[in-house]
């Protein structure tokens, strides 16, 4: 390292705080390598095998059993499942889908379809007992599966019967064998001692030779050629014919190499004792997992890299999505890095604490270091920029500014002053195309107009509207015209040719924090805002606001970095790329995330490669396109549970008997990137679909019919999966079919119509009983006619008339012919009608009570009273029931008194259900009447006039009641409540 100091002159003082430390160093970088262990589900950190199978899920063979894992969740099996033992050592995968486990006891099990066979439950599996323990695997082009052992024996086993090879010659024996098929359908059996080839019926020795180091370091490759390292490195084999395509340094050879993958002859990933080397054929090495033992290495569909170790598992992801972290072990001072800027020959400036700038010239992968004296002042480098050219650098502390050249070597730095030496608080900073400098200060906006020539401001001199802004402020930005843009506890704000535009006070969403500041190619100003995602403003107008529910990681969003027309945003849970012109315009990082959460302090983005300023120093990945088409999950349905039975998954179709209307599906998403998955399904193909979070579906109590279950998923950074559909039929019970409901139908039916033959009788019989009524109705309302001509009453008028004629009174003669005449005219009306008006009942009451009037003359006096709220012509009542009762009172209350009495008639409305109707007589009462009667004496017309009433009362609704009572010692109350009608 080589420390340079220098000074220079401000107004006369020497300012001695500056230290420039460069030094030069070459390093490399770290790649970020994916870990779990047992505390994300494995059921052991000591892991020898990793297959994928042919669905995409990941096994992983451990001591305490095997796991399978689909980038969310490892689901483990052990002997409680039915493994034959916990410790697996190997997992191979056959052509029928089968996944084979070998145990260190050397017993086999397998797994197909959901369920673990064994000994137990295969028969088969008794026939394929070893004394050893199965060290390779072979399916042939014949369907036969050969096992190579640690002992002298070799197996081979077509699905019925076992044959078994071995050797009586103690140094050819069949130790380790590892069987290869080559294009002409020869079987090899290759050991550590010899090569032999199979004539269908034995093996016989050959003076061919492998020589590869282990049975781990040999490997069978689709198209029937092979791969083996022995003591040169690695050689490929095809048929009889073998070269060596890479030499391997003879240290790493000897580091007990494990099961290794090779790419095309071209790269091999070695594992060994010392971790995992990429080696290439250029004579590139790269070291991962350094002294870490690994016994395993292979590549998934999706060109990610899986290792076993004795510390669980590893993914590295493929290259395109590898993220490379650069701290202080490969050169950093230190390894919170607060800020990141390029310059203009493409070296990248680094803010970092404890007063160090760090400037890294990746070409040449070399470190240079510029030591700040003023540590307290400037602990930490929160922001660095650069001017319009980027020559010229600018950085910055909570506390203080400085400038200095790009061309750094031995260059003084500028401090920026304010000159009554009273201090600030400096949140951010801005330099415009032309070279003005803006400050966010804790007490407002502060603009510098000529930061080269003169680097300090005077707080004395600030200038309301023109050179200051009051209020604290968070954020200041020049855009491509030179407008200043700052952001205040008030909002946003524009100083745009001197006028000053307060964007907040005409948008709401403008009054909230905005952490950063960005311009689109087209001038679209992107706003960073706390807590309500990202917002576009243009032509004074917000045209945008992207939010979580687009896929933003978190609303809280930090800071902003423009690369072409993409926006990268920083929040807090998260990184994300925005595409404005796209319809899902979010992509998410999400194998970032564990470096890249909530420790993001800025961002650099240049066309190949993105930085990230972080507190586990500098992070990085490529910038590459991205199509979402590439990156769909791959759903696959688990296990179907059917009544808490499992359904065998061999088959997309299922019969299933009504009372099985109970299912349940278990599901997942492959996806070994993303953490987040999103589902739909549905039940129907003409079904909307429901989309959800879980991994569990259950239906219960389905109808019976046909259903089609679909279901894929998607994630942020994807288009949603081609549906996996799985059909049931549920039948129906018998009592649902469809000739069962027709005799249902055709009984009910039939008890439908027995029974309206039953209820139209019952109502024919009803209304003939009720046409008996009326007629009995009619019969006592002619009775009542007659009853209401009383003989005593036509006699006496009789009577009246003659007398007036025998003393030739022939006017009071004509008057009483003439009532007389009138009321029997009105009876013959009234006699054809049920019910007639209360006008007209009065009238003929009137004719009557007149006529009676003139006979006892003034031994008789009547009155009748009609509440005025009584609409007479509309009220209705029923005929001839009042002129027996009126009868009744005259003859047997008023006549039995020398001195006569008198009748009131009083009428009104009771309530809005009745019409009461009062007939009050001063009488001698009705209980006095019937003690002083010798002989019993019924009124006919009251006794007709009752029965009438009873069989109303049966027709209709509302019954007419009636009440006759004495009033205290004499006269009688007789009241009738009459329903409206």
């Amino acid at each position: 390292m080589i420390n340079k100091a220098s000074a220079f002159p401000a107004k006369g003082i020497i300012l001695l705080f500056l230290l420039i430390v460069s030094g030069i160093y070459g390093y490399g970088q770290t790649t970020f390598i994916k870990h779990y262990g047992s505390k994300d589900g494995l059921p052991s950190n000591s892991c020898y095998f990793i297959l994928q199978d042919k669905k995409g899920y990941i096994w992983v063979a451990s001591d305490a059993g095997v796991s399978r894992f689909d980038g969310k969740v490892f689901e483990n099996f052990s002997i409680d499942d039915g493994l034959a033992d916990n410790q697996i050592i190997r997992l191979n995968e056959d052509r029928s889908g089968r996944i084979w486990f070998f145990s260190l006891n050397g017993q086999l099990s397998y797994f197909q379809n959901g369920v673990i066979y064994n000994e137990s439950n295969d028969k088969l599996l008794q026939l394929l007992k070893f004394n050893g323990v199965v060290t390779s695997f072979f399916e042939d082009s014949k369907g036969r599966i050969w096992f190579g052992t640690n002992k002298n024996l070799l197996a081979r086993w077509d699905g019925k019967s076992l044959k078994k090879y071995s050797s009586a010659d103690p140094a050819n024996q069949f130790i380790n064998t590892f069987i290869y098929e080559d294009k002409s359908g020869r079987i090899w059996a290759s050991t550590a001692h010899a090569v032999r080839i199979f004539d269908g019926e034995a093996f016989h020795k050959t003076t061919y030779k492998i020589g590869s180091l282990s049975y781990k370091t040999v490997k069978n490759l689709p198209n029937r050629t092979m791969y083996f390292l022995d003591k040169k490195g690695l050689n490929f084999k095809n048929g009889i014919q073998q070269q060596l395509t890479m030499k391997i340094d003879s240290n790493l050879l000897a580091d007990n190499p494990g099961y290794f993958y090779a790419e095309n002859q071209k790269a091999l990933w070695l594992t060994t004792n010392s971790g995992v080397y990429h080696l290439e054929t250029d004579g590139t090495k790269t070291h991962y997992l350094h002294n870490l033992t690994t016994n395993q290495v292979i590549k998934d569909n999706r060109e990610n890299m899986w290792f076993a170790t004795s510390n669980g598992i590893y993914m590295l992801p493929k290259k395109s999505k590898r993220v490379y972290i650069r701290d202080n072990r490969q050169g950093l001072s230190n390894n919170t890095v607060r800020s990141i800027t390029k310059d203009y020959s493409g070296h990248l400036w680094l803010g970092l604490d404890n007063g160090k700038i760090n400037v890294l010239n990746k070409s040449a992968n070399q470190m240079q270091i510029i030591e700040l004296q003023d540590k307290k002042k400037f602990n930490s480098i929160k922001q660095i920029s650069t001017d319009s050219t980027g020559k010229t650098m600018f950085f910055s502390s909570d506390y203080g500014l400085g400038m200095l050249s790009a061309q750094h070597t031995n260059q003084n730095i500028k401090y920026l002053q304010e000159t009554h030496s009273s201090g600030f608080v400096l949140k951010n900073f801005s330099v415009s195309s032309k070279n003005h400098l803006s400050l966010a200060l804790s007490s407002g906006v502060v603009m510098v107009n000529d930061p080269f020539h003169k680097l300090s401001f005077t707080s004395s001199n600030y200038k309301e509207g023109e050179n200051f802004f009051s209020n604290r402020a968070y954020r200041v930005y020049y855009d491509k015209d030179d407008n200043l843009w700052f952001s205040n506890v008030n909002g946003l704000a524009e100083l745009s040719a001197g006028k000053l535009t307060r964007h907040y006070q005409r948008h709401p969403l403008l009054t909230k924090r905005i952490n950063d500041i960005a311009q689109l190619p087209d001038g679209t100003i992107v706003l960073a805002t706390d807590g309500y995602g990202l917002l576009f403003f243009k032509n004074n107008l917000l045209i945008r606001q992207i939010t979580r529910e687009d896929g933003l990681a978190n609303n809280i969003c930090k800071k902003l970095f423009i690369q072409k027309d993409h926006v990268w945003v920083v929040t807090t849970n998260g990184v994300n790329r925005i595409f404005l012109n796209s319809k899902n315009p979010v992509e998410s990082f999400e194998y970032t995330n564990n470096l890249l959460d909530n420790d993001v302090n800025g961002l650099y983005v240049d066309r190949d490669t993105a930085y990230f300023a972080t507190n586990h120093g500098l992070v990085f990945f490529a910038n590459t396109p991205f199509d979402r088409n590439k990156e769909m999950p791959k759903v696959l349905i688990s296990t179907i549970i059917n009544n808490r039975k499992p359904l065998s998954l061999n088959t997309d179709s299922f019969n299933l008997a009504p009372a099985a209307n109970n299912i349940t599906f278990y599901y997942s998403a492959l996806d070994f990137q993303n953490n987040y998955i999103l589902y739909r399904y549905r039940l129907k193909s003409a079904s909307p679909w429901t989309e959800t979070k879980n991994r569990r579906l259950e239906f219960s109590s389905l109808e019976p019919g046909s259903y089609k279950f679909e279901l894929s998923a998607k994630t942020n950074n994807s288009q949603w999966s081609k549906p996996v559909a799985v059909s049931f039929v549920l039948k129906a019970h018998f009592w649902q079919s469809w000739w069962f409901i027709f005799v249902i139908l055709l009984l009910a039916s039939f008890s439908f119509y027995k029974i309206a033959v039953i209820v139209t009788q019952q109502q024919k019989d009803k209304e003939q009983q009720r046409l008996l009524l009326k007629n009995k109705i009619l019969m006592l309302e002619q009775q009542a006619l007659q009853a209401m001509m009383n003989p005593h009453f036509v006699f006496n008028v009789m009577n009246s008339i003659q007398h007036y004629i025998n003393t030739k009174d022939t006017s009071s003669a004509n008057k009483i012919l003439t009532g007389f005449a009138r009321l029997i005219r009105k009876n013959l009306d009234i006699c054809t009608k049920s019910f007639i008006a209360l006008e007209e009942e009065i009238e003929y009451l009137t004719l009557y009570l007149t006529l009676e009037k003139k006979r006892f003359g003034e031994k008789f006096n009547y009155t009748i009273h009609i509440a005025p709220d009584i609409d007479q012509d509309e009220t209705m009542i029923p005929s001839m029931i009042l002129q027996p009762y009126i009868e009744n009172a005259i003859w047997h209350g008023l006549m039995p008194k020398e001195e006569g009495g008198k009748i009131s008639i009083v009428i009104q409305q009771e309530n809005a259900d009745y019409l009461l109707i009062q007939i009050i007589d001063d009488g001698v009462g009705i209980d006095n009447s019937l003690q002083v009667k010798r002989e019993t004496h019924e009124s006919k017309g009251m006794s007709l006039t009752q029965e009438r009433i009873n069989l109303i009362n049966q027709i209709e609704a509302n019954p007419i009641q009636i009440s006759i009572k004495q009033n205290g010692n004499s006269g009688t109350t007789i009241s009738i409540l009459v329903p409206n009608k």
